[in-house]
């Protein structure tokens, strides 16, 4: 008879069931891992309150995962049971013109973490896949176990602001204040940007957002952001502005935010279907560079994750709820609500 072991399991839009289910078997070559920590992640969200995987359950999401390896195929020598690991959900082939041009995260065969079940569960397994391409980091002792879930978030964010180069005296508008947003203040502010102006219409998280190096907080909602920022910088537009929200009006907007010869970043992902029409007259005539991110490269993972369990980086003030795995309904209507900056869920 199969062990059984405690799992979130989507059975659709906004249905998310605690159930017992089968313990996942070790995989010839590969480890299972017993889940610590999880972040509640943002895409997590918008997957588990949409059809996400059009009618296809049940399934357990769940990819922000650190834990203690509980079970190793005998074949395996690097990681050993007991072994504390964070483990990017994408494991690059490393091998493709992508990633050895140093663009990773294009890879085109990457293993694909939705294509296996997630990390809302107490354990979880990893294929002889994953051990050959590596993307598991061992937390050192003395290490809060939670703060190493922020490496995954963090990761696409360092990546984002390293390639658009953020540097010393830039001026920086951020739309979006949820926790990536978050992560985009801090790093700015870590990589030297002289000025960080917040846009949000959720009052509750501005507020928190005044905790994080941010210098001007504009309430959308209340007043015209584009003249807000004109306003901050003297008529001159911000160095580089990041849209790092689900939004099509603030894309819209961004373009009008930046300074000539500046950066316009399209962080969030829009609904899918969504378009935004964009201005090209002020794009081209203001020479604006408009860069679409996702993800991150290999050593940029690495450099995320060393950054999130490192003292420079306020993973207690980030994680503002740690609840168990039990309550991720109410997580989520608690993250949804503004009310937490970042909610980690113990299975």
């Amino acid at each position: 008879m199969s062990k059984k072991m405690k799992a979130a399991v989507m059975y659709g839009p906004n249905d998310i069931r605690i159930e017992e289910v089968d313990k996942p078997d070790c995989p010839k070559g590969g480890f299972v891992l017993k889940v610590e920590a999880v972040g509640l992640c943002g895409s997590d969200i918008r997957n588990l309150t949409t059809d996400s995987r059009n009618g296809n359950y049940p399934y357990i999401y769940g990819h922000e995962i650190v834990g203690t390896i509980d079970e190793v195929d005998p074949i395996v020598e690097k990681y050993k049971v007991g072994e504390r690991v964070y483990i990017y959900p994408m494991a690059h082939c490393l091998k493709c013109e992508y990633c050895r041009s140093g663009h990773s995260e294009n890879c085109i065969d990457a293993e694909d973490y939705t294509k296996r079940p997630g990390g809302f569960a107490e354990y979880i397994s990893y294929t002889a896949k994953r051990v050959e391409r590596g993307a598991i980091y061992r937390v050192p002792d003395g290490i809060n176990i939670e703060a190493a879930t922020l490496a995954e978030p963090l990761s696409s964010v360092y990546a984002c602001q390293e390639n658009i180069n953020i540097t010393l005296g830039d001026t920086v508008v951020i739309i979006g204040a949820g926790p990536i947003g978050i992560f985009h203040s801090l790093l700015a502010k870590l990589r030297g940007a002289e000025k960080v102006i917040m846009i949000e219409i959720n009052d509750n998280r501005l507020e928190m957002a005044k905790n994080f190096n941010v210098d001007y907080t504009i309430n959308s909602k209340n007043e015209d952001p584009i003249e807000a920022v004109k306003r901050i910088t003297n008529g001159k537009g911000a160095d580089k502005v990041i849209s790092a929200n689900p939004s099509t009006i603030s894309q819209q907007q961004s373009i009008f935010m930046v300074k000539k010869g500046g950066i316009v970043v399209f962080f969030g992902g829009v609904k899918k279907g969504a378009l935004t029409e964009l201005d090209t007259n002020q794009i081209h005539y203001q020479n604006i560079k408009i860069y679409g991110h996702y993800a991150s490269n290999s050593i940029q993972v690495q450099k995320a994750f060393e950054l999130s369990i490192s003292d420079r980086f306020p993973a207690e003030k980030i994680i503002t709820h740690i609840m168990p795995l039990e309550k991720i309904n109410d997580a989520i209507k608690l993250a949804q609500s503004g009310q937490a900056i970042k909610v980690v869920l113990k299975p």
